[in-house]
């Protein structure tokens, strides 16, 4: 984290915000404490310092819980009873005690939250009242997957701490200023201003790498880039001077790129022909979010490195159409953004699969002249194209919980300041 312009364990100057962030799973907390500063040459002002880390994982099934501080020092690595950590209110307490040590005995000023859906209203990051509450429970058929996760989270902190400010900071708010060309679906135009539209995710990944080539590729990040963000979930962003252009998901966090378990972009009318054949809606988001993406193509698995281990034909044409499907959005983008400056791949597949990140370039090669210096992309360096390569091509750490901190200490500054 050390590397980077907006995580750090340098020593700062001033004491700054300490912002505890939470991102919540179906069955796993992660949190992350942070003291947010001051910094004129940081975009925005400042920069969040990463100083203890930790998850919970399994729970209700096989609780175990993992923490360390930024310099790598182990906290905890614990496994406890289905009993004690039986759901998200009982982790939350226990990760938080967990965290105390690396909190040391300063309580955090604000609570900052991943929120996959903001829909149409939440275009910023928003402290959290009941309302918004109400709000983003009504989003939750948008995104199945995440958004209950997210606001049991939110209650378990009102029930644990209520004295606390919590804020939400939304995956979609990235893309609120798209343009309406890419945010229109080819339906009567009363549904775009019900709130059917394309809105995309990943964002606070997105914004994180647009503020990383700020300062770390300013000339690049002038331009006009295409982010990968390649986890169990994946998508990607067009970006020009650091905004969103366009972006590979819509309206539902199901849409574009296949992924681990989700299905990505199909033809509508396959739906149709399923619920003529008498699927049920429960039937059909069980097979399009759970059951088909890496997972369903392979029959091996969802995971990335079980795939690119195994000797199955299946799961090679998985990763054959994972990459073949990535070249083609890079693609598209590119005519977005009238023509392509850099490529950048992120999140857990795009930083640590060399193999991805060679295929996906061995198919661009031909539009956009992408070469990979096959020493620096095996042993994971940044910048991971070759001299010759017309297009640079970078594979960079995304950090979403520390935009998530610098979101949720501006806010808090702005409601000290009121």
């Amino acid at each position: 984290m050390s590397t980077t312009p907006l995580s750090s364990t340098d020593h700062a100057h001033d004491e700054g915000h300490i912002v505890l962030v939470v991102n919540a799973g179906s069955s796993s907390i992660k949190c992350s404490v942070y003291r947010v500063v001051e910094d004129p040459h940081a975009e925005g002002g400042a920069r969040a310092i990463f100083g203890a880390g930790g998850q919970i994982e399994g729970i209700g099934v096989a609780p175990r819980v993992v923490a360390r501080m930024a310099d790598g020092r182990l906290i905890v690595d614990e496994k406890f009873p289905v009993a004690q950590v039986s759901d998200h209110d009982a982790a939350f307490r226990l990760l938080r005690l967990v965290l105390a040590v690396g909190l040391r005995d300063t309580p955090p000023a604000a609570i900052g939250h991943r929120v996959v859906h903001g829909g149409a209203h939440f275009k910023d990051a928003v402290l959290i009242d009941d309302k918004v509450i109400e709000e983003l429970d009504a989003l939750t058929p948008l995104a199945p997957l995440h958004q209950p996760h997210n606001l049991a989270a939110i209650r378990a902190v009102r029930t644990a701490a209520p004295e606390l400010p919590q804020v939400a900071c939304f995956d979609t708010a990235f893309h609120a200023g798209n343009d309406i060309m890419a945010q229109l679906f080819a339906l009567p135009y009363h549904y775009y201003e019900e709130g059917i539209r394309r809105y995309g995710f990943h964002g606070l990944s997105y914004e994180y790498i647009a503020h990383y080539l700020h300062s770390a590729e300013p000339d690049i990040a002038r331009g006009r880039v295409v982010v990968a963000h390649l986890g169990n979930g994946a998508s990607l962003c067009a970006m020009k001077d650091g905004k969103s252009v366009e972006t590979t998901m819509g309206l539902t966090a199901l849409d574009g790129l296949p992924m681990g378990t989700r299905s990505g972009a199909i033809d509508a009318g396959a739906v149709l022909w399923m619920m003529a054949r008498g699927m049920g809606y429960d039937e059909i988001e069980k097979l399009l979010y759970q059951e088909s993406g890496l997972k369903g193509l392979s029959g091996v698995s969802s995971d990335m490195r079980e795939l690119l281990a195994s000797d199955s034909e299946r799961a090679k044409l998985a990763i054959d159409f994972y990459t073949y499907r990535i070249a083609q959005e890079v693609g598209k983008l590119a005519v977005g953004l009238g023509g392509l400056d850099a490529l950048v791949m992120t999140g857990g597949i795009g930083e640590h699969a060399a193999p991805i990140r060679a295929q996906v370039c061995e198919r661009l090669a031909p539009l956009f002249g992408t070469a990979l210096d096959t020493t620096a992309n095996d042993a994971g360096k940044e910048r991971v194209s070759s001299r010759e390569s017309r297009v640079p091509v970078f594979a960079i750490r995304t950090d979403e919980e520390g935009m998530i901190a610098l979101h949720t200490a501006r806010l808090l500054r702005g409601a000290l300041a009121r």
